[in-house]
Parts: C-alpha cells; structure tokens; sequence
C-alpha cells in the first residue's frame, strides 16, 4: 500500500494562507474569462471584468506574507512579482484601453492579464512535492 507523504507541521498554516490568496485570486480570474463570449451569452464587459480583476489582486497582496516559509521561498517570490506584474498590466489596461478588437483580441487581453498567475500553479505543485493534499 502506498502511503501518501504529510506536509510538514510548520507548512500547514502557510498552506491554509495559500489557499486564502487563492480564494481571492480565482473569482477575479473567472471574471476575466467571463469576457469570452459564448453561443448563448455575449459575454461580460471587459471593462466590468478588469475592476473586478483588480480587486481581487488587490484583496490577494497583503494575504502573502502569511505563507512565505524558507521551504518554499522561490515560489512565493515569483507569485508575488507575478501579483505585482498583474496588478499592473491590469492598471495600464484600464488607463491605456487598447481596442482589442474581435474574438482573438479578447482571448489575447485574457491571457496577457492571467499569465503572471502562472507562478500560483507552481507553487501549488510546490506545496504538492511536499504533501499538502
């Protein structure tokens, strides 16, 4: 029978805060995919997406430090750059308004505002290696 590994005592509050970034960092994240329009539904405003993006970035920054351990230190400091980057690309969407045109312009808005919340996956796998479930 395989056993799976535990995480570590000291990394159980840090995982727990973790979890409470992401809390506030999925629904903002889920706004901004609502912009994509569907066969049924037009889809949301990306203005009213990316107020409700920023928010939530903002809600997630002052919730990092409760999970920056040593074990993991590498991860957190490239979630809190990619918070930082986020926040942003987000600022200079909402003060720049690029026409981003069409379908494909929605779909490269969404990515270029997602894509410095990749570092979240990583450091999840992270807290993963070390037995959280």
């Amino acid at each position: 029978m395989f056993r799976r590994r535990r995480l570590p005592a000291q990394m159980v509050a840090s995982f727990a805060a973790f979890r409470a970034v992401l809390d506030e960092l999925e629904p903002a994240k889920a706004a901004l995919a609502d912009v994509m329009p569907t066969t049924r539904m037009p889809g949301r405003p990306l203005a009213e997406a990316l107020r409700e993006f920023e928010a939530g970035v903002e809600r997630a920054r002052p919730l990092m430090p409760a999970w920056r351990v040593t074990e993991i230190e590498p991860q957190w400091a490239a979630c809190e750059e990619g918070l930082a980057e986020a926040a942003r690309r987000a600022r200079r969407f909402r003060e720049e308004a690029p026409d981003v045109g069409g379908f494909e312009g929605l779909i490269w808005a969404v990515e270029q505002l997602l894509a410095p919340l990749d570092a979240f996956a990583a450091a999840e796998d992270r807290f993963r290696a070390l037995g959280a479930r």
